[in-house]
């Protein structure tokens, strides 16, 4: 079910050049696929991707979905949890095994494959070194403009228009055979994790038909470009986490009607603190909720399972999991 040649890192992480841990491997590298015997924190967050997810992949609607449930469903009940993966994909075991973790927690989760069997490029190249010659850093930096170029094209193929309406498909279906669990839990939960978040961020918002159904983005909406007397539609999701989130956009707050947490990293480049601090502005003076917390010293995808070395990645690991199941817990 795993595949086990997609690396378990947020790929759209290439855009971060260092870092942040002293001695540390590159961010853009993150967590490697490893051989090291695994092991699970106290509260079921797994630390190492050499376990074997315990899920399955089904389709909902015509769409791949990666589904893990509870060992005692249906027999007891338990809240439906969708979660929104980065740019690896459903069939990355990080994202497999983060899932299941949380339905370990007494969650049905459901992991829908937003990017319709078109995970982002992730090729990795080292930065030249002194003693490369100038030919071969050359190629190197050609590479990284190539990779760059790519990724682009990825994220232009994966805006709200292509991939809100492939959520809303998957949710049509699994809130009606799932019922017993949104009604558990009072309806649907969601966590989003790098350009997954943007869409958890969107979900748990209220737009235009016309944006949650693909034909016009997020941003003419925000622009005042929405039709008159156009049907509203949403929030999708009761309450949504975003961890560490990518690619958002100031115009992202804008609809959100609904409970949000912001899991974030310290001086995150693919989360701007200009973007981030407008958008708790603007949700709080909306008046909705909202709570962050900052992790400094970890770098962007730290709370998806990997083959971190570094400590205080690990702690901060467990804590932010810890951190989304208490909160949860509480809406």
């Amino acid at each position: 079910m795993a595949d086990d040649e997609t690396a378990t890192r947020a790929p759209e992480s290439d855009l971060a050049e260092q870092s942040a841990i002293p001695g540390d491997s590159a961010v853009d590298q993150g967590p490697s696929l490893g051989n090291e015997e695994a092991q699970v924190h106290e509260g079921g967050q797994p630390t190492s991707t050499s376990q074997t997810p315990t899920g399955e992949i089904t389709k909902f609607n015509d769409i791949e979905c990666y589904i893990t449930k509870p060992a005692d469903y249906p027999h007891a009940p338990c809240k439906l949890l969708l979660f929104l993966t980065g740019g690896t994909g459903i069939h990355a075991p990080a994202n497999q095994l983060q899932a299941d973790a949380y339905a370990e927690q007494g969650y049905l989760v459901i992991m829908p494959d937003q990017f319709n069997n078109d995970p982002a490029p992730n090729s990795v190249f080292s930065a030249g070194d002194d003693k490369t010659s100038f030919l071969e850093q050359l190629k190197l930096r050609a590479a990284e403009v190539a990779k760059s170029f790519r990724l682009d094209m990825w994220l232009a193929r994966h805006t709200p228009s292509s991939v809100l309406p492939r959520l809303n498909k998957v949710l049509t279906t699994v809130k009606d055979e799932f019922a017993d669990a949104v009604q558990a839990g009072g309806g649907v939960y969601c966590v989003g994790v790098s350009v997954g978040g943007r869409f958890a961020l969107l979900l748990a918002s209220e737009l235009g038909a016309d944006v949650y159904e693909g034909q016009k983005e997020v941003s003419e909406e925000a622009a005042g470009k929405a039709e008159e007397g156009m049907i509203r539609k949403g929030p999708a999701v009761k309450a949504a986490v975003i961890l560490h989130g990518a690619t958002i956009e100031r115009e992202d707050f804008h609809g959100v009607k609904n409970p949000i947490a912001l899991l974030t990293v310290d001086e995150d480049p693919l989360f701007s603190d200009e973007v981030r601090e407008a958008g708790l502005k603007t949700l709080k003076e909306k008046g909705v909720e909202v709570q962050e917390w900052t992790y400094p010293g970890v770098p962007h995808g730290f709370a998806v399972v990997g083959e971190y070395q570094d400590e205080a990645i690990k702690q901060a690991q467990k804590q932010s999991f810890e951190v989304v199941l208490e909160w949860l817990k509480v809406h």
